[in-house]
C-alpha cells in the first residue's frame, strides 16, 4: 500500500490536505474528545458557543486564555514539518498543495507551511460579537498575539481550580470600547463564506485527498473525503483510530502522523 500510494503521490498534481485535531495532539495540545473533553467541570464544547459568550463572558475568556497559554508553549511536531516539506517540494516540481486545517493553533504556518486555509479560524484571533455573541460581520477577526491579552487574565485558566474568576466585563479584551471574543468559529456558527469558497475550489480541482487527524464528525469537512471520492479521485487517510472517512479512503495507515507521514511522503523532518 505505501509503495503504490506514493506513486500516486509522486504523479498527483493538485493534492489537498485537511488536518484536524489529532495533528496537534501530538505537539500536546487537548483534543478537547472523550475523556479529556472537560475543562474544570465545565464540558469544553460547551463552552465554545455564542450562547456560553453571552452568559458568561468572563468564564469563556478564562477558558481561551489556558488555550492561548498552552499553544504558546507548544511546538510544531514532525507531522506539521512533513507537510511543509512536502508543500516546498511540490513548489519546486510546477505542483499545487493546499492544506485544509481545522485547527485553530496555527502551528502548521510555525512549521513553515504557506498555502492554508482555516476553516475554524485561529485561536490568535479577535473580533467583535454581535448580540448575540456570534462573530460580527461589521469586521473580521484581527490576529492579536498579546499574552495576556489584557492584565485581568493573567494568571488565570488554570484547569484544576475549583472557582472561576468572574473577571468583570469592563476588565475583559476589548477594542474601542467594545467587548471582544474570540476570533475562532464555534458550535452554532456558519462558516465564513471566503473560506468556504476557498476550500471548494480547492476540492473540485484536486487530484489526489489526504486526511490526516480528524475524526470525520465535525462538518462540513467531513463530507470533503466522499465529496472528493464521487469524482473517483484518489483518497487517502493518516488516523490513530478508524473515522468516518475510512470506509471512503483506498489508502488507511493507522498510527501516529508523526511518524508516519515522513516516510509516507519520502521527506526529511
Amino acid at each position: 500500500m505505501l509503495k503504490s500510494f506514493q506513486s500516486v503521490l509522486g504523479n498527483a498534481k493538485n493534492i489537498v490536505v485537511l488536518t484536524g485535531a489529532g495533528t496537534s495532539a501530538e505537539s500536546g495540545i487537548p483534543t478537547f474528545r472523550g475523556a479529556g473533553g472537560l475543562w474544570r467541570e465545565c464540558e469544553a464544547t460547551a463552552l465554545a458557543t455564542p450562547e456560553a459568550f453571552v452568559e458568561n463572558p468572563s468564564l469563556v475568556w478564562e477558558f481561551y486564555h489556558w488555550r492561548r497559554e498552552v499553544v504558546s508553549k507548544s511546538k510544531p511536531n514532525k507531522a506539521h514539518y512533513a507537510l511543509a516539506a512536502l508543500e516546498k517540494r511540490c513548489q519546486q516540481e510546477g505542483k499545487r498543495l493546499t492544506l485544509i486545517t481545522q485547527n485553530i493553533d496555527r502551528l502548521h504556518q510555525a512549521a513553515g507551511s504557506q498555502s492554508i486555509i482555516e476553516l475554524h479560524g485561529s485561536l490568535w484571533d479577535v473580533c467583535y460579537p454581535d448580540r448575540r455573541g456570534h462573530r460580527s460581520l461589521k469586521k473580521k477577526p484581527w490576529e492579536d498575539r498579546r499574552q495576556p491579552l489584557v492584565p485581568a487574565l493573567q494568571g488565570k485558566g488554570a484547569p484544576d481550580v475549583t472557582h472561576h474568576a468572574d473577571i468583570p466585563v469592563e476588565d475583559l479584551p476589548s477594542h474601542n470600547g467594545c467587548l471582544l471574543r474570540p476570533g475562532v468559529v464555534w458550535f452554532g456558527e456558519g462558516l465564513d463564506e471566503e473560506v468556504l469558497a476557498s476550500a471548494h475550489s480547492a476540492l473540485v480541482s484536486c487530484d489526489l485527498f489526504i486526511t490526516i487527524g480528524t475524526s470525520s464528525v465535525v462538518y462540513p469537512a467531513a463530507g470533503f473525503a466522499a465529496k472528493v471520492a464521487r469524482r473517483g479521485v484518489p483518497t487517502a487517510e493518516v488516523n490513530l483510530d478508524t473515522s468516518g472517512a475510512t470506509d471512503i479512503c483506498q489508502y488507511v495507515f493507522q498510527g501516529k502522523a508523526g511518524e508516519i507521514l515522513p516516510e509516507l511522503f519520502g521527506v526529511d523532518v
